[in-house]
């Protein structure tokens, strides 16, 4: 498998930052060589925040941001109009966003697979953040874990477990119930079939 870059876009309060963190971190589980960090900006909540993972089954010697994703995950839908969410996103790329609406709502990405999950009400329904500002990253990670299947939902909810100081089998839950809520209107996953729902 060749080199893999997932690019996050959120807003500050969101966690996503931290999802690339733990997403690094269940990759490990699974023997990889990883990378996540996020690049800086106005640092702000609500402020638009872009961080980035990378593995492979080789060592990293790239020290870059992430130009050209493999994949985009979007935490705030209103970040679609704002921010250009797929600026470099590969041929086949996957998008996963949080969002109540189904997959084909997204018109605007009909050049990529998408994939929909609900994060913030799963983060509500989880008591994780507020209903202001629901904290929505362990939940989207969930979602990727089904979307791409380049990680598995077991790994994902260790390194939570691991990762996470604050209310770490509520995070793992809302991960668990994410990946079954997940929606994807063309297959993301460039290991294995997860179908058409």
């Amino acid at each position: 498998m060749a080199m893999v870059e997932i690019r996050f876009h959120g807003r500050g309060g969101q966690g996503a930052v931290i999802a690339g963190k733990i997403l690094a971190c269940a990759l490990f589980k699974e023997g990889k060589w990883v990378q996540s960090f996020p690049m800086f900006g106005v640092e702000r909540r609500g402020a638009p925040v872009t961080a980035f993972t990378r593995f492979d089954e080789e060592k990293i010697f790239v020290r870059s941001n992430i130009y050209e994703p493999d994949h985009v995950v979007v935490l705030d839908q209103t970040l679609i109009q704002a921010a250009n969410v797929t600026n470099g996103l590969k041929a086949g790329g996957c998008v996963l966003v949080n969002s109540p609406q189904a997959p084909h709502h997204f018109s605007t990405l009909d050049r990529y697979a998408v994939a929909v999950v609900d994060a913030s009400r799963i983060a509500l329904e989880h008591r994780l953040g507020s209903r202001s500002a629901p904290i929505v990253n362990t939940a989207i990670l969930g979602g990727f874990a089904r979307a791409t299947g380049l990680v598995s939902i077991d790994a994902v909810v260790a390194a939570i477990v691991e990762e996470v100081p604050v209310h770490p089998e509520a995070n793992a839950s809302a991960a668990r119930a994410a990946f079954e809520a997940t929606a994807i209107a063309v297959d993301c996953g460039l290991v294995r079939a997860v179908g058409t729902t």
